[in-house]
């Protein structure tokens, strides 16, 4: 080892002996992946399409400068991979989707690749560290971005963003990059990360989610209720059925109200109230009933004229 290390020192500057003079510099880690609301969407809905087999795809975006990574756009990968494993990149499909792309008003570059890891968290197995070599082989600054669609609910999103460590600097227990900002570390890793190898393979890097106007529009347009929704009119069989079980519902919280009501008689309002702890409230429930039958039929009989009218 010792040797190792004499020959490492022996190197010239542009290799690992310029990382170990101290007055050289270390490569920042204060680095982030911006992601676009546009290429998230793509990224969840194909490896949701793919479960339970791994996807894979590549990320379009630019390198804005050293410490900012922007993706706009995913294309999906022709390629088949098993539960914990997928294919290498298919360079000649890979160049004409570029291609194809440019002529769609796409002139981005490849920043990177994603795949995803259906149900087993976000890390790099030993076949993800290889597909990524051959990207930084192409690109130093090329990342790998994991998404988990089994574990994505709503209101979280379980993704991450990978590069790899140099192994010569390992071996010589110096830090890979140089820590300059506490953002990366604010996401805990894995139990099951850091045993695949995270910071002893590959880093993490911080990922942040752009929205522009437009796609804050688009967005928010997803789960928009038009207006000629209330104007639908429901089959009147269905309407009736609904309202006679609301009826019979409303007819069982009078009874019970009603019982109520004669049980409460000539007691205190701190009597009443440890009575009735942990009991269903009829006069709450039925004056729902009654607020909710009312505004059905009278949605269900404005509908109707207006479709007598107009039709």
């Amino acid at each position: 080892m010792e040797r190792l290390q004499q020959l490492m020192r022996g190197m010239p500057a542009g290799g690992m002996g310029g990382a170990m003079g101290g007055d050289s510099p270390t490569p920042d880690c204060a680095e982030k992946v911006h992601v676009s609301s546009l290429a998230l969407l793509k990224m969840l809905k194909h490896g949701r399409a793919g479960v339970p087999m791994e996807v894979m795809g590549l990320m379009l975006g630019q390198f804005v400068d050293d410490y900012t990574i922007h993706c706009v756009d995913v294309f999906a990968m022709p390629q088949s991979g098993t539960s914990v494993s997928v294919e290498s990149v298919d360079p000649v499909f890979q160049t004409e989707m570029v291609d194809m792309l440019k002529q769609t008003g796409r002139p981005e570059m490849v920043v990177g690749w994603y795949h995803s890891h259906p149900g087993f968290g976000c890390w790099l197995s030993s076949t993800d560290i290889n597909t990524q070599s051959s990207f930084e082989a192409l690109n130093p600054r090329a990342v790998a971005l994991v998404v988990d669609p089994i574990q994505s609910v709503k209101g979280k999103v379980v993704i991450d963003c990978f590069r790899l460590i140099n192994p010569q600097l390992m071996m010589l227990g110096q830090e890979p990059r140089q820590t300059t900002s506490n953002i990366g570390h604010l996401q805990k890793p894995s139990i099951q990360a850091l045993i695949h190898g995270l910071n002893r393979h590959y880093y993490s890097i911080v990922i942040d989610y752009r929205k522009n106007e437009l796609e804050e529009q688009m967005l928010m347009n997803l789960h928009k209720r038009n207006w000629t929704t209330g104007l639908k009119v429901t089959r009147y069989e269905d309407f009736a059925a609904s309202t006679q079980t609301i009826m019979d519902q409303m007819l069982k919280l009078t009874a019970s109200y009603n019982e109520r009501v004669q049980q409460e008689e000539g007691k205190t309002l701190e009597q009443i109230e440890v009575d009735n702890v942990g009991k269903v409230d009829p006069k709450r429930h039925l004056e729902a009933k009654v607020a909710d039958l009312m505004s059905a039929n009278i949605i269900q009989c404005l509908g109707t004229m207006l479709d007598t009218v107009v039709f």
